[in-house]
């Protein structure tokens, strides 16, 4: 910190020796706040419609807030302070002849950000401001640093995400963010609950990190003294919930996976996953398209968000297109003419992406995909039909063994979402997942699915038909936040060491 920060500092430590000398509490534990300022506000208005004398005559009865001081304009025998709380913010009116001269002297040892209270009837002041007209001035609060950038707003990004609490502070138009984050989670919890499904909690600390292809975070339990994971998906976990007899099941939920950070990825992030008995993969996409469109309505009020110049239309039905026909269109690459993946790395290097040896195969076409097609799926579009060794969870297509029942929904270029048909014949479910093991052993840093033997066994005991669905919480938000960046709707994101 520099000289300057450290002088405003001891400053406001002075003070606090100052009113602690004056046996004030300058931290009390509890104070009883009658009002928000919205509140005040709105009962200074509702005294004075139909009330027919001056504004700045008029009184309410006292009330009592509580807030921030954004700002302090002391003149003489006069004090005029702004207090914010979540609502907003109220102007107090701090006269000397009203609190008296002792009183009147605890405003030397107020600064910015500290957080007070104020009681006292309301009025409007000459120039129309709702104001509180201050009996009694009580300090909640001492603030020892000084508030970013004298309150004209903190610009420097990094600062803003290491330290939310300033950004909050210093921008409070950036809560409505994380309020609409709120209220898209909870229309996505009435959404699914008036569907009959039943939210469920699974494991965060798992034996095997499965469900999905990711690298999983390793901790070691000391009790048990055995590695274990920081899970990756709740898939597993819900599907054996469908096994044991719930049909309808859903989580809301953290995940972790040991990936790299970027504008649309972050190590760990909210998934929510859902499994509906006896329903497939096209049950999951009417059943999707319906959800996001419902819960865009419920807090944007519209079908519709703007990302950069482009409306995006959440209307349903989505578009659907198959992946196989959407990667020739663009490429010009018929996958299904390389099964083999020295070939299909070779076509790669030659069309200039970059192919780091040795890959899976899996891994290529998931370059092909990224480089080709996404970034042409801007309005929401459901890619069907994925490659079966793309998808080692997802029941096969009846009439074309080499593909699956899966689709993953894209909007603006961005993965919202991945569901199958859920795999449930525990002998090809088998040989899958050894596959996978198999193709760890040859490509050490490759992502792939995960053995779970306990899985397995769950479902040699039967599963019925089953949908399944994965969506991004965090890149929801962003869409209907009209945010470009994921740490823009994650309150603590991840971030590089300084």
């Amino acid at each position: 910190m520099s000289q300057r920060g450290n002088e405003l500092i001891e400053r406001r430590k002075q003070k606090l020796e100052n009113l602690l000398n004056a046996a004030i509490d300058p931290y009390p534990a509890t104070y009883l706040r009658s009002h928000t300022t919205s509140e005040a506000t709105d009962l200074l208005l509702h005294h004075e419609a139909g009330v027919d004398v001056p504004s700045n005559d008029l009184r309410t009865e006292s009330v009592t807030i509580a807030g921030r001081i954004i700002t302090m304009r002391r003149m003489g025998k006069v004090t005029f302070i702004h207090v914010r709380d979540q609502e907003g913010q109220l102007q107090i009116h701090v006269r000397k002849d009203i609190v008296g001269e002792e009183h009147y002297a605890l405003i030397r040892n107020l600064d910015l950000g500290d957080f007070i209270g104020g009681a006292g009837p309301l009025f409007r002041t000459k120039s129309g401001e709702a104001s509180q007209e201050t009996r009694t001035l009580t300090i909640l609060s001492k603030s020892l640093r000084p508030p970013p950038e004298k309150w004209h707003g903190l610009q420097d990004t990094e600062t803003r995400y290491r330290q939310r609490y300033l950004d909050f502070i210093s921008n409070p138009d950036g809560m409505n963010i994380f309020t609409l984050r709120s209220q898209i989670v909870q229309s996505i919890r009435t959404f699914m609950t008036d569907k009959g499904f039943l939210e469920a909690e699974t494991p965060v600390l798992v034996p095997v990190a499965a469900g999905a292809m990711a690298h999983p975070f390793e901790t070691h339990h000391l009790a048990l003294d055995r590695a274990l994971y920081l899970r990756i998906a709740t898939e597993l976990y819900l599907k054996r919930l469908i096994i044991g007899g719930f049909e309808k099941v859903f989580e809301i939920g953290r995940v972790f996976r040991n990936e790299g950070i970027d504008h649309d990825h972050n190590p760990d992030f909210t998934l929510f996953e859902s499994y509906e008995a006896y329903a497939d993969y096209n049950d999951v996409m009417r059943m999707l398209e319906q959800m996001v469109f419902t819960v865009t309505m419920s807090v944007v009020g519209k079908p519709t968000v703007t990302r950069g110049n482009t409306k995006i239309d959440f209307t349903p039905p989505w578009n659907r297109l198959s992946l196989i026909e959407a990667i020739h269109e663009r490429s010009g690459i018929y996958v299904q003419d390389y099964p083999d993946t020295e070939l299909l790395a070779e076509k790669l290097t030659q069309m200039g992406i970059p192919i780091e040896l040795p890959s899976t195969h899996m891994r290529l076409l998931d370059k092909l995909i990224s480089a080709f097609v996404e970034p042409h799926l801007i309005q929401p579009t459901f890619l069907v039909d994925y490659p079966v060794e793309m998808s080692p969870l997802a029941k096969k297509k009846k009439n074309d063994p080499a593909l699956t029942e899966r689709f993953e929904a894209f909007v603006a270029g961005i993965e919202l979402a991945n569901s199958f048909s859920e795999l449930n014949d525990p002998i090809d479910q088998r040989q899958r997942l050894v596959k996978q093991e198999e193709l760890l052993e040859l490509v050490r840093n490759e992502e792939t699915d995960r053995l779970d033997e306990d899985f397995l066994v769950a479902l040699e005991h039967g599963m019925p038909p089953t949908g399944g669905l994965g969506l991004g919480i965090d890149r929801l938000v962003m869409l209907l936040a009209e945010q470009q960046n994921l740490r823009d709707v994650i309150l603590f994101p991840q971030m590089r060491s300084k």
